[in-house]
């Protein structure tokens, strides 16, 4: 899909800040009048924007409607197992948590990164590239992300527990919705976990969020002045409904569509769906791509995301390295911002299909692509470490992690991971007992 031609609006903004205060400085009286005039016409064309008409073909085929999307799905299986092996569970949730905490904290501190600036930085620091452990230094040690946990607390030697990210955040608030509210939450319910728990959030969220506290109901929170509604935010809250839903695929796409919807719409919603559904599908199958095929039958067909995932999955045993993946992303999808759902899934995608059950593979390579690539090695990681489970997982990932991750949820500031384990295990015999499969 082709983007319109887009000029640099940054630059002319500056250039008219810049511009107007050194013309106040050389006396000019006017230039409150022009500020004004300028003022009026963004906000003008920004409302022209929003009114314009979309395309009513491509909008049914991409619902926001659970019933909708189910029957636009393709034929997938729904269920994988019809009952719950605790122990084989907890060995493969504990495998799926480990490797999505360690694909999260690689790419914290090199979120947003071009691939020449990781290289780079690699050849600085004298680590290899792409990194086969975490990275021994941060570029600033000190900043604190989200105001908690400092960059070097992301590197080899500084880490002890796993540090914040809005990622792993999203992991516990899920487990906490369904350990308040049950299998059957509604998105509401989600609405009050966020006004209990999130002190902040990002892009889709903050809009979302803001909404909230302002009184606008949760079924229409991603609806008021969001244009991040596509982007990759719902997605990366799609991890816990695929471990408390597991073998379910079904069961946790709905769950995510619960979720996703307030903060998403279309791909956005899909795009969780599909992950979920493809986490929850690793925990009973042996490779990533069966894992990815079956999330995909939980997605409208005809949507643009599932096309994505189709031409990912079509081209991805030619992708043989980071680089390779990434140049095929950017020239499928140059104008999408670099934090969509879609070319990221696809990073994701490829990062799977390079590394197969390696998890050592898996998330190096994914990290390597850049983009949003603590979000896309968290969820490859996600897939990957179900598949294999904690035997499969190497020890140099999750040896500093020390049975802790740190939070920036109000009042749930630390959780450790053998009690994650065990409340995971808990909610999916809920979530099993519940099923009228």
């Amino acid at each position: 899909m082709k983007y319109p031609r887009i000029a640099n609006y940054q630059e002319l903004l500056n250039q008219i800040t810049l511009y107007s205060q050194l013309k106040h400085e050389y006396g000019t009286k006017d230039v409150q009048i022009v500020l004004d005039y300028v003022e009026r016409i963004l906000r003008t064309s920004v409302r022209a924007i929003k009114q314009l008409p979309i395309d009513k073909e491509l909008a049914r085929k991409e619902p926001n409607d659970l019933a909708k999307i189910r029957r636009l799905r393709a034929r997938g299986p729904r269920l994988l197992w019809h009952t719950l092996d605790k122990n084989l569970y907890a060995e493969k949730v504990e495998g799926a948590l480990l490797a999505r905490m360690a694909g999260c904290t690689l790419g914290a501190i090199v979120e947003g990164s071009q691939v020449n600036q990781m290289e780079e930085w690699a050849k600085e620091i004298g680590d290899k590239f792409p990194p086969v452990d975490y990275w021994t230094q941060a570029r600033a040690p000190l900043l604190r992300r989200y105001g908690t946990s400092q960059c070097i607390e992301y590197t080899r030697g500084g880490m002890n527990g796993v540090p914040v990210d809005d990622d792993i955040a999203y992991t516990l608030l899920g487990l906490l919705i369904v350990e308040e509210f049950g299998p059957d939450f509604t998105t509401e319910d989600v609405a009050k976990a966020w006004l209990t728990y999130l002190p902040f959030a990002c892009t889709a969220e903050h809009i979302a969020l803001m909404n909230l506290k302002a009184g606008v109901p949760a079924r229409k929170a991603a609806e008021k002045d969001n244009p991040y509604c596509q982007w990759i935010g719902a997605d990366i809250r799609s991890d816990p409904w695929g471990y408390m839903a597991p073998g379910l695929p079904e069961k946790a796409a709905e769950m995510a569509y619960r979720d996703a919807f307030l903060s998403h719409r279309r791909n956005g919603i899909h795009g969780e769906m599909f992950f979920s559904a493809a986490q929850s599908a690793a925990f009973a199958v042996d490779n990533p791509v069966d894992a990815l095929k079956i999330g995909l039958t939980e997605i409208p067909k005809d949507c643009k995301l599932a096309a994505d995932v189709r031409w990912a999955l079509r081209v991805g045993n030619r992708i043989k390295n980071y680089r390779d993946a990434r140049r095929a992303v950017d020239e499928r999808f140059k104008g999408m911002h670099p934090v969509h759902t879609n070319n990221n899934a696809c990073l994701t995608i490829f990062g799977l299909m390079i590394g197969g059950t390696d998890v050592t593979r898996v998330l190096p390579e994914t990290v390597a692509m850049g983009m949003d690539n603590d979000c896309t090695t968290a969820t490859a990681g996600s897939i990957v470490g179900a598949i294999v489970g904690k035997k499969g997982v190497p020890k140099h990932w999750y040896k500093r992690f020390n049975n802790t991750v740190h939070s920036y949820l109000i009042n749930r500031k630390k959780f450790k991971i053998t009690a994650l384990i065990k409340r995971f295990t808990r909610q999916a015999e809920r979530v099993f007992d519940a099923c009228d499969y």
